[in-house]
C-alpha cells in the first residue's frame, strides 16, 4: 500500500509535503475547492518544487471550475516542475460545488471533459465547443526545450466515483479509481464495478485480477495513552470530516442531489434549526443558507457544530483509535484492495498527523 497525505489546499502545504515525504508518504493530494481553499494548482506547484519523489495529484479537479484546455495546460505545466509525478484526479464535484449551492455535474459531462484533456495531453487536436462555436484546439508549445509544458512524461487521470454511473465512468475512461469513506466490502464491490466497466469498454487495469489502482480518502487520529475519542485534539483533527454527514443530511432535507447518499429526517431538521440560529447571529440572508452550512466543510467546525459529531461515530467514520487498532484497520483496507490511503491533513495539524501515522502505521505496516 502507498500512503498519501491529502490537503484542503493551503498555500503553505508544501512545508508539510516535505515532512510527509521524509516520513514515508509517497503521494500528496490536493482539493479543488475554490471558495474554501487556496488555488489547487498554485499549491501543487510549490509542493512540486519542494519535493523530489512524491507524486502529486488533484483530489479532485472539477470540470465546471476550469475549461478542459486550462486544466490540461495546468497539469502539463506542473509536469515540467515534477516530471512524471503528476496525477489528475477528476470528479463530478462535491465540496467545490456544494459550497456554491450547486449539484454534482452529469457523469457524461465529466467523461467528455476527461476525453478532451487526454487528447490534449497526448498532443492531439481536440474539438472544443462553446455555445454555437466548434473549434479544433491543441496545446501549441509542445517543444520541451521551451519549458512551458511537458507532454513527454505521462500524466495519469484517476476518476472519483462512489455511485454506479460514476463507477462505470472510472472503468471506461480512468487509469485509476478514487473513492471516499469506504469499508473493506465497499472497496471490493466498487473495484469490481470499475473493473467490469473497463472490460465492457475493452480496457483493462494492471492490478491483481484486473482491478484498478485504488485511492481512498479518509482521515484519522492515533490516540495517545489514556486519550479518548472525545478529546479536544481528536475533535479538532477529525470532527470536521464527521460533521460532513450532517451537512449531507441537511442537503437531503432540502431535496438536493449532493447529499452523498445520506439521509436522515431527524438530523436534517435538527441541523437546520442549528444553522438557522448560526446564520441569524451573523445576519446571513435566507437565500445563502448553503454558504452557512458549508463554511468550514471538511476543514474546521463552526461554533456549536461539535454537537453533530457523536464520539461513537468517530471510529466508524475515520481511522481513529489506539495504534494497534488503526494499524489493523489499515491492513484490512489494503487486503480489500486499497492501493493508496490518502489521509487528510489540516492547516496547523498536518505535521502532527504525518509524524503520528508515520511512526505508528507506515513504519509498522
Amino acid at each position: 500500500m502507498h500512503f498519501g497525505i491529502a490537503f484542503p489546499s493551503y498555500i503553505e502545504a508544501w512545508r508539510d509535503c516535505e515532512i510527509a515525504e521524509a516520513n514515508g508518504f509517497s503521494h500528496g493530494w490536493f482539493y479543488d475547492t475554490q471558495l474554501l481553499c487556496s488555488d489547487v494548482y498554485a499549491t501543487m506547484a510549490l509542493a512540486a518544487e519542494h519535493t523530489t519523489t512524491m507524486k502529486l495529484g488533484t483530489l479532485v479537479a472539477i470540470p465546471s471550475n476550469r475549461i478542459a484546455p486550462v486544466t490540461a495546460s495546468a497539469v502539463a505545466t506542473l509536469n515540467v516542475i515534477a516530471p512524471g509525478r503528476i496525477i489528475l484526479g477528476i470528479g463530478t464535484g462535491f465540496t467545490g460545488r456544494n459550497t456554491m449551492g450547486m449539484p454534482p455535474l452529469p457523469v457524461a459531462r465529466m467523461v467528455e471533459y476527461i476525453q478532451q484533456i487526454r487528447g490534449l495531453l497526448a498532443g492531439e487536436d481536440v474539438l472544443y465547443k462553446e455555445g454555437k462555436y466548434e473549434r479544433w484546439i491543441r496545446l501549441l508549445t509542445r517543444d520541451r526545450a521551451i519549458g512551458c509544458i511537458n507532454l513527454d512524461d505521462p500524466i495519469e487521470i484517476h476518476v472519483a466515483a462512489n455511485a454506479p454511473k460514476a463507477l462505470a465512468a472510472a472503468g471506461e475512461v480512468g487509469e485509476g479509481w478514487i473513492t471516499v469513506g469506504q469499508g473493506p466490502e465497499g472497496i471490493r464491490l466498487g473495484a469490481e464495478a470499475v473493473r467490469t466497466a473497463a472490460e465492457q469498454s475493452n480496457r483493462h487495469f494492471d492490478g491483481p485480477g484486473g482491478r484498478p489502482y485504488t485511492t481512498m480518502l479518509t482521515t484519522g487520529c492515533v490516540l495517545g495513552a489514556g486519550e479518548g475519542v472525545d478529546s479536544e485534539r481528536v475533535m479538532r483533527r477529525v470532527g470536521a470530516v464527521v460533521a460532513v454527514g450532517a451537512h449531507a443530511m441537511w442537503e437531503s432535507g432540502q431535496g438536493t442531489r449532493h447529499n452523498f447518499g445520506l439521509s436522515d429526517a431527524g438530523t436534517a431538521e435538527t441541523y437546520g434549526a442549528y444553522i438557522e440560529q448560526y446564520a441569524a447571529e451573523r445576519g446571513s440572508p435566507p437565500d445563502r443558507r448553503y454558504l452557512d452550512v458549508h463554511e468550514g466543510h471538511m476543514i474546521y467546525l463552526k461554533k456549536g457544530e461539535e454537537a453533530f459529531v457523536p464520539p461513537e461515530m468517530i471510529p466508524l467514520l475515520s481511522l481513529t483509535g489506539d495504534p494497534d487498532t488503526v494499524l489493523q484497520r489499515v491492513r484490512e483496507l489494503a487486503d480489500a484492495g486499497v492501493d493508496n490511503l490518502a489521509l487528510q491533513a489540516l492547516p496547523g495539524s498536518g505535521r502532527e498527523m504525518i509524524e503520528e501515522f508515520g511512526r505508528h502505521v507506515i513504519r509498522r505496516f
